[in-house]
């Protein structure tokens, strides 16, 4: 009797893990919305805070992410049952690696302002929280289209953040937004185009965040605590991998 209801109990986890399975849409809606990894998940701060000067540098580097991340996360999910778990972070550096090089080098001959802009951040890329954070939890576990839509939906969601965080801190210290002067010189400051202009922005955001009751890193949703590696959808999914 107690082992039909182990096995009654096993088959209803199974159920209930399939229906949680997203599809490419909730894909693609999640990482702009509910993990926004600058907004919600706050990961990748680097380029976040560094490129965030003007909104052409901050498109520039969303998109260039976004290509990279679409890229990566569609080629290590083609080899995710193939690559020994013992190297695979080893296997995922060299692939996002490999994309990033040739991002970098479309962006030297095509977009030589926007690579002096840029300058360091776009190789950095390749060390990025979001691009190894999405491959190691979604990719090497999810088939190639629900990994290209979480490559997108990251990507945009990434853009989508660091543009807001650019357009504010543009228009307050320099007075202009995508180079078009609005403000005069007299009515700017210029603290919003230093680094601690970037804190203050997202911190800002954060705080309306919360008083409006939206998925930020210190008001979660329930049912997604931010931390992906150790979620419960991704348990259930291994616990009926072992049963197979």
């Amino acid at each position: 009797m107690e082992d039909n209801k182990d096995k009654k109990s096993r088959k209803k986890t199974t159920i209930e893990t399939k229906e949680k399975k997203p599809s490419f849409w909730s894909c693609i809606l999640n990482g702009i919305i509910n993990e926004n990894p600058t907004l919600v998940l706050m990961i990748g701060m680097c380029p976040t805070l560094a490129v965030t000067t003007s909104v052409s540098n901050a498109i520039g580097m969303g998109l260039s992410t976004t290509v990279v991340l679409i890229s990566s996360n569609a080629i290590i999910s083609l080899i995710r049952n193939i690559t020994p778990d013992r190297v695979r972070i080893p296997i995922y550096i060299v692939i996002v690696a490999s994309f990033v090089t040739l991002v970098e080098f479309v962006i030297k001959a095509y977009f030589p302002v926007l690579n002096e802009a840029l300058g360091i951040y776009i190789p950095l890329i390749v060390v990025n929280c979001i691009i190894l954070g999405r491959a190691e939890a979604f990719a090497g576990k999810n088939n190639v289209i629900l990994s290209i839509g979480d490559g997108i939906g990251m990507g945009l969601g990434f853009t989508f953040g660091i543009m807001i965080i650019s357009a504010i801190r543009e228009f307050i210290g320099s007075g202009a937004i995508l180079g078009h002067s609005i403000v005069k010189e007299d009515f700017r400051a210029a603290l919003f185009v230093l680094p601690p202009g970037a804190f203050l922005v997202l911190s800002f955001l954060t705080a309306i965040q919360n008083k409006l009751k939206l998925p930020s890193a210190s008001n979660k949703k329930e049912g997604c605590n931010g931390d992906c590696l150790n979620c419960d959808i991704h348990k259930n999914d291994k616990v009926i991998k072992e049963e197979e």
